[in-house]
């Protein structure tokens, strides 16, 4: 793996570039006013983006004469989607999302459940629900040692949750389907900001659970 990658970017600056072995290239970039982070996986002349999220152009530039094979929503929150329909549109790409969450997301061609895998140059991403940010987020892991985590979790704690209810089942699931599955090496690259590792973030579970949010 690329031992200079930090996953730091700004809007409108260079991406993040990450081999993540096997043939299989992170690009990160930050897109809208929202700073979103946007991820194109690359392997054997397919393409798979995570999270059109803003900023159009600069994902069309970023996907370039290759194409795109499939784009995954990781949840319905509007500015996760705001270049989705354009993207869709210019590269003919499926677009994927939960089915909880696929209603009010604009353009979604196949539901995804937990359980199932969407592959890429032959690489195959597995999709865990996680539910409490929102009915229908996902997380994505390549080989458990790389987790896509929308909103679902960031360095410091989870999304945002507007009930107790909420609050609790984000904080199972997580326990259960995220930190209880994987190991502390397992690198995760939210839908805002800085990646983190599972490692740095179990010692603050019980702390997350407590505060209620």
């Amino acid at each position: 793996m690329s031992t200079d990658y930090t996953g730091d970017v700004v809007r409108g600056g260079e991406p993040a570039v990450r081999d993540l072995g096997g043939g299989l290239t992170l690009t990160k970039v930050s897109v809208g006013p929202m700073d979103n982070n946007a991820y194109l996986l690359s392997a054997g002349g397919e393409q798979l983006l995570i999270d059109a999220a803003n900023d159009a152009g600069t994902l069309l530039d970023l996907i370039g004469p290759a194409g795109l094979r499939t784009v995954v929503t990781t949840h319905r929150h509007g500015d996760h989607w705001q270049a989705l329909a354009e993207v869709v549109k210019v590269t003919g790409a499926e677009s994927l999302a939960h089915a909880d969450d696929a209603g009010e997301i604009p353009v979604v061609t196949r539901a995804l459940s937990g359980g199932d895998t969407v592959e890429v140059g032959g690489h195959v991403l597995d999709v865990i629900h996680i539910v409490g940010h929102t009915p229908g987020s996902i997380v994505l892991s390549y080989r458990g040692e790389h987790l896509f985590t929308g909103d679902s979790l960031f360095p410091g704690g989870h999304g945002r949750t507007t009930t107790p209810e909420d609050h609790a089942r984000i904080m199972d699931h997580l326990e259960s389907r995220v930190f209880g599955r994987f190991g502390d090496g397992t690198w995760f690259y939210p839908g805002h900001g800085k990646d983190s590792t599972l490692g740095a973030e179990r010692p603050s579970l019980a702390e997350w659970r407590a505060r209620g949010w």
